[in-house]
């Protein structure tokens, strides 16, 4: 079984680097681009923060539940895909 990940794509590697810093309130030392989680409900702080925040970083997320499907996430499909989480991956 796939674990849950998130993967970040930037064409500005410096601008990811900053936001992650941000997010995460700690330093790195270079860019990590692949997330994985345990639970799969908190994928969605990373994913809001990454949507939120696009126009000033220009971050995109691709989210992988199953093995080999990646979805996109996007201003206009977060509410659904935070929906799903929820309902798939229930308390």
């Amino acid at each position: 079984m796939t674990k849950p990940s998130i993967n970040l794509s930037c064409k500005d590697n410096t601008k990811l680097i900053s936001f992650l810093e941000k997010f995460y309130n700690k330093k790195f030392d270079k860019s990590i681009e692949n997330f994985s989680f345990e639970n799969p409900i908190e994928m969605i702080d990373l994913l809001s923060a990454v949507v939120d925040n696009n126009d000033k970083y220009n971050i995109h997320a691709w989210i992988n539940l199953d093995e080999d499907i990646f979805l996109r996430v996007t201003n206009s499909n977060l509410d659904a895909i935070v929906k799903y989480l929820y309902e798939r991956y229930p308390y």
